[in-house]
C-alpha cells in the first residue's frame, strides 16, 4: 500500500502522509446526540450532491475544502457549547491525565505543537517524527498513535471516574495542515 494513499476507517477518509502536521479532534463517547449527527450528515450529503453537479471549475477543490470546513465547524460548535453528553474531561484529574498522556508522547511519537482539552473533546496539533514506526503498526501511524493514546486514557480515566464502558468516540477527525497560514489559524 502506498504511504500517500487514502483509506477509510469507519466512515471518514484517512490521508496520512509521513512528513505532515496534523490537526486532530477526538471526543467523548456520546458527546453528540445521534439525531444531531444524522441531521448534519444529511445536510452535508445534500450540499455535496449539489456541489458534485456543478461543472468542473479551477477553484472546485478550494470550494470543496471550504464546504468540509463548514461541516466540521458545525460539529465543533456543538462540542464547544458543552451542552450535550458527558463532560468527563471537565474533571481536573481526568483532564490532567489526558494532558500528561499527550505530553508523554511528545518527542517520542510526534513533535507536539499545541493541544486544548475541552470538557467533552480534545484538539491536538502535532508533526510526526520521521522514526515513529512501531512493530505491527500500519503505514497509518496517526491512527495508531490515537488508538494507543485513547486506549490508555480511557482505561485510566474510567478508573478515576469509577466507571466502565466506552470513554472515547471510536472515530477521530484528523486533518493534514496545508501550510503555515492554516496552522496559525488552527492554533490561534
Amino acid at each position: 500500500m502506498e504511504p500517500e494513499s487514502i483509506y477509510y476507517r469507519r466512515r471518514l477518509p484517512r490521508y496520512q502522509p509521513a512528513n505532515a502536521t496534523y490537526f486532530i479532534t477526538f471526543r467523548l463517547a456520546g458527546s453528540l446526540p445521534r439525531h444531531i449527527i444524522a441531521e448534519l450528515k444529511a445536510e452535508r450529503d445534500s450540499e455535496e450532491r449539489l456541489f458534485l453537479k456543478q461543472p468542473v471549475l479551477p477553484d472546485k477543490p478550494v470550494k470543496r475544502y471550504e464546504m468540509q470546513k463548514r461541516y466540521f465547524g458545525k460539529f465543533d460548535a456543538l462540542l464547544d457549547s458543552g451542552k450535550t453528553g458527558p463532560l468527563w474531561l471537565g474533571n481536573s484529574s481526568v483532564a490532567d491525565l489526558v494532558a500528561e498522556a499527550i505530553r508523554y508522547r511528545d518527542g517520542k511519537m510526534y513533535d507536539l505543537i499545541a493541544y486544548c482539552i475541552m470538557p467533552n473533546h480534545v484538539h491536538l496539533v502535532f508533526s510526526l517524527l520521521p522514526s515513529v514506526v512501531r512493530p505491527g503498526w500500519s503505514h497509518y501511524v496517526v491512527t495508531n498513535i490515537l488508538e494507543n493514546l485513547k486506549w490508555y486514557t480511557a482505561l485510566k480515566s474510567n478508573q478515576i471516574l469509577n466507571r466502565s464502558g466506552a470513554f472515547w468516540q471510536h472515530e477521530s477527525y484528523d486533518h493534514v495542515v496545508r501550510d503555515g497560514k492554516e496552522l496559525l489559524r488552527i492554533i490561534s
